[in-house]
């Protein structure tokens, strides 16, 4: 049993505590690549149009009116009117088209925006996190690519392939086309080979490694909570006042509303902190909440007959990988079933083919879906994914390898047997059931994707979603906020960014930081407008 030390010690954003209580201006819940932009921003970081001129010449027009005056205190919802990209967040669209310039055309034009440091606007903050910063990029493969561009993962004033120079990714890697070796830090003129794939994708370790730096180049270190897991958020009705421990004064616990709005709108935020084997009890009240977390926390399972408690089943390919160093699975065993048509099962299917386990592969579209990812994606920048959809489309199936769209896993039977049900088809009128078919496995990788642990809300947080009938999810019901400063519809001080309200990739998450940190700033200067 692990002690617990139930006295709070020294934390990260705290302006002063009473009973036991810290108090800051935003708790920010989750130290993905999201919660670490917002930080930046919140310490006091704005960003300035600069000199270069915007392709855009409507943006350019509007970016000119107001040029001495930072991005935050302007209108968000003017200055992203009109701009379309692959992002339905207008504040994302905006973000990215000020820090990559037509990026979608494939250019690499410099960037809109320059970032001044301004000390004095500094909102007191915390970023809690289970691991280091980086949030779920910490966790994951690291030999894999990433399916963005490199330089769409770097976050402000600090571009990637710059850092990648000096870092680990100087570290030479054989090109997946040409077959030659060369850093990823390369611009194309240098790669060798008349079909190299130009290396502009990053290793995820290297990304996940720019994080951690980020935080520690920035200086934001003192703001983040590592090891720390929010265990419970709810709103309080309180008089945000207490009294100054040194002074005897009463004064208020946050900068950003007026007392009586304090006293009307004040989250609690509890946890515990793991540092070493003993654990550390921890509560903030703060006005602000951002939840900031991924979408991987809970994978999506399916729904079987038969014995599905006996370990054959997983979802997480760290688990067949384990099975292989052990020498559970090899080539000469029965094959491994991969459920699911996304670039994760892909990726499961790329690992198990170099270790020359047999696959099995089940998935529910049809194979010419134009659905599937595979349809979005150039065959010159992922070589790999497409190979994999290839083989998908293959009647004949490849060597160890065998697809079957349009399949749905049923049932778990003894003996290692998994029953498939295929399609269901018309004839003479009538509508037949699909056909059944059975396959022997050594295990069930399931990969149909995963949703967002928000138990530290009251019922994993579905009143907040746009459907608050259903739970929450990425694609089909993200968390309901407001689209220029994600705040939620429904619980005015909490927030939400990245996965939560639809952005997957971190090229558009720099956008919820942007609309929030405008928000609070704008929040202050209606407050105090003489310190802003």
């Amino acid at each position: 049993m692990k002690e617990r030390m139930e006295d709070i010690q020294d934390l990260p954003g705290s302006q002063g505590t009473c009973t036991g209580v810290l108090h800051t201006d935003v708790v920010v819940i989750g130290n993905g690549p999201s919660g670490i932009c917002l930080s930046y921003l919140l310490s006091g970081n704005w960003p300035y149009v600069n000199n270069h001129p915007h392709p855009n010449h409507i943006l350019e027009r509007k970016l000119r009116e107001n040029p001495e005056c930072s991005i935050l205190q302007q209108d968000l919802q003017y200055l992203s009117e009109g701009l379309e990209g692959r992002s339905n967040n207008p504040v994302a669209l905006l973000m990215d088209s000020l820090c990559h310039p037509n990026a979608d055309l494939g250019t690499d034009e410099p960037s809109c925006l320059q970032w001044n440091h301004h000390p004095a606007r500094n909102i007191p903050h915390v970023v809690l996190g289970k691991g280091p910063p980086g949030g779920a990029w910490q966790n994951m493969d690291g030999s894999m690519l990433t399916l963005s561009l490199g330089n769409w993962m770097e976050l402000p004033q600090m571009e990637f392939r710059q850092w990648a120079q000096h870092h680990r990714s100087e570290r030479k890697r054989t090109c997946m086309r040409c077959g030659q070796t060369h850093c990823i830090s390369l611009p194309r003129s240098q790669h060798g080979g008349v079909n190299c794939v130009r290396q502009d994708r990053a290793y995820i370790s290297d990304v996940a490694q720019y994080y951690r730096d980020y935080v520690k180049h920035m200086g934001l270190e003192k703001n983040f909570l590592v090891g720390s897991t929010v265990t419970s958020v709810r709103r309080l009705v309180v008089d945000c006042a207490f009294i100054n421990q040194e002074s005897g004064e009463q004064e208020a616990s946050c900068q950003l509303h007026r007392p009586e709005c304090c006293r009307m709108n004040m989250w609690e935020v509890r946890g515990v902190l793991q540092v070493g084997d003993l654990e550390q009890l921890f509560c903030y009240h703060a006005p602000h909440v951002v939840m900031a977390i991924g979408t991987t926390d809970i994978p999506n399972r399916l729904d079987l007959k038969g014995d599905i408690d006996n370990g054959v089943i997983v979802h997480d390919l760290r688990e067949i990988e384990k099975a292989i160093a052990n020498r559970e699975l090899d080539e000469h065993s029965d094959p491994v079933m991969v459920v699911g048509a996304g670039l994760t099962a892909a990726d499961a299917i790329l690992c198990l083919r170099s270790c020359k386990i047999p696959v099995v592969h089940v998935f529910r579209r049809d194979v010419k879906d134009q659905g599937l990812i595979f349809k979005t994606l150039p065959d010159g920048f992922y070589p790999e994914y497409h190979k994999v959809y290839q083989m998908m489309k293959s009647k004949e199936g490849y060597p160890g390898y065998k697809s079957y769209p349009r399949h749905d896993v049923v049932e778990m039977s003894a003996g290692m047997k998994c029953v498939l049900k295929g399609p269901t088809r018309r004839c003479l009128g009538m509508i037949m059931e699909g056909s059944e078919k059975v396959v022997h496995v050594s295990k069930i990788l399931v990969l149909i994707g995963a949703r967002p642990s928000l138990s530290f809300l009251g019922n994993n947080g579905t009143e907040l979603a746009v459907d608050s009938t259903k739970q929450v999810s990425s694609k089909k019901n993200p968390i309901d906020v407001d689209p220029f400063t994600f705040e939620s519809a429904k619980a005015r001080g909490l927030y939400a960014v990245g996965p939560l309200v639809g952005d997957n990739f971190v090229r558009f998450v720099k956008g919820g930081p942007l609309g929030i940190a405008s928000h609070l700033v704008k929040t202050m200067m209606d407050s105090d407008s003489t310190k802003w």
